[in-house]
C-alpha cells in the first residue's frame, strides 16, 4: 500500500515537472508574446523576461520587434519621359502592435516586400529620368508615404525607404555624357567669351588714357622692349610706331630759332623720246648698183 502510494507520489511530481516545462516560457527582449487561447487572442501582450502559459490550452507566438532591412528587388519600368530603367530599394521597417501583425496579414514580411514591390513601379512611372538621378529625396519620402499607408492597419510601421541604385541602358549613358560634354564645352565658351569682353573694354580704356597721354605709349613700348630683352635673345626688335615720328617731328617744329629747311624743289627734265620700235622704223634706202 505503501509502495503504490509512493508510486502516485513519484508520477504526480513527474507529471508536475513536465506540465511546468510545458508551461515555461522565456521571451527576449526584443520580443514579445502574442497568446491565442483556444485560438482567441488574449488581450495581455507577454513582455520579456519568463511567462507562463497554460499547456495544451494556450499557444504563444513570439514577434521581433526590431527594425527589420528588407531589401527590394530591381524593378524595371518606363518613367513618364519614356526612358526604361531598373531601380532597386530597400526598406526599413518595424513591428508596433504584434497582435495586429499576427491576425490582421497572413506573413507581414511578404506583404510588406510585395507593397514595396507596387510602389516603386508605380513611383517609376510618375517620375522623370532627372528626378530618379537627382531628386531622390522627395522620391524616397513618396515612397515612404505609399507604402506606410496600408502597412498602418497591419501593426506595421515603415522607418525609412531608400532608392539605391538606378540602372540606364547604355544607349541612355553615351546620350547623356555627350549632352554633359556640349554643356561644359558650352559653359567654357561662354566664360571665354565673357573674359574677352571684360579684357576689350580694359583694353580700349588704356588706349583712351594713352591717346590722351602719347608719352605713356613710349613708355609701354620701352617697357616690352625690356620684356623681351630679359630673355637673354640674341636677336632684338624693336618696333618704332608711327606714333613715335610724328612725336619727334612736332617736337623739332617747336624748337624756337630753328626754321624748317624748305623742301628741296624738283625740277622738272624733259622726258625723253621713247625708243621706237621695230615696226615704227621708216625703211633705209637701198641703192642698186647697174
Amino acid at each position: 500500500m505503501v509502495d503504490a502510494l509512493v508510486t502516485l507520489v513519484v508520477v504526480v511530481a513527474c507529471l508536475g515537472v513536465l506540465g511546468l516545462l510545458a508551461a515555461a516560457r522565456v521571451v527576449k527582449q526584443y520580443e514579445r508574446g502574442v497568446v491565442f487561447r483556444l485560438g482567441r487572442l488574449r488581450s495581455d501582450i507577454r513582455g520579456p523576461g519568463f511567462t507562463m502559459i497554460t499547456p495544451v490550452v494556450d499557444r504563444l507566438y513570439k514577434v521581433n520587434m526590431q527594425i527589420v532591412t528588407m531589401p527590394v528587388p530591381a524593378q524595371e519600368g518606363i518613367t513618364r519621359d519614356n526612358v526604361t530603367v531598373r531601380v532597386d530599394a530597400v526598406v526599413y521597417f518595424k513591428v508596433v502592435d504584434p497582435a495586429e501583425a499576427l491576425v490582421a496579414v497572413e506573413d507581414y514580411r511578404f506583404a510588406v516586400s510585395q507593397m514595396a514591390q507596387t510602389s516603386l513601379r508605380s513611383i517609376i512611372g510618375k517620375s522623370d529620368l532627372d528626378d530618379l538621378l537627382s531628386n531622390r529625396e522627395k522620391l524616397n519620402q513618396g515612397l515612404e508615404l505609399m507604402i506606410d499607408s496600408p502597412a498602418v492597419g497591419w501593426g506595421v510601421h515603415i522607418d525609412r525607404v531608400e532608392i539605391k541604385d538606378v540602372s540606364l541602358p547604355e544607349t541612355m549613358k553615351r546620350s547623356m555624357a555627350r549632352q554633359a560634354e556640349a554643356d561644359r564645352e558650352r559653359r567654357a565658351r561662354v566664360i571665354n567669351a565673357d573674359a574677352e569682353l571684360q579684357a576689350s573694354k580694359k583694353l580700349a580704356e588704356a588706349a583712351a588714357q594713352m591717346s590722351d597721354t602719347p608719352s605713356a605709349l613710349q613708355l609701354r613700348l620701352l617697357q616690352t622692349v625690356m620684356a623681351v630683352a630679359a630673355e637673354k635673345n640674341s636677336t632684338l626688335v624693336l618696333p618704332i610706331p608711327v606714333e613715335l615720328l610724328r612725336f619727334l617731328e612736332k617736337g623739332q617744329q617747336e624748337i624756337p630759332g630753328r626754321e624748317a629747311a624748305p623742301a628741296p624743289e624738283q625740277t622738272a627734265q624733259p622726258a625723253r623720246p621713247a625708243m621706237p620700235t621695230l615696226t615704227e622704223r621708216e625703211p633705209e634706202p637701198h641703192t642698186v648698183d647697174r
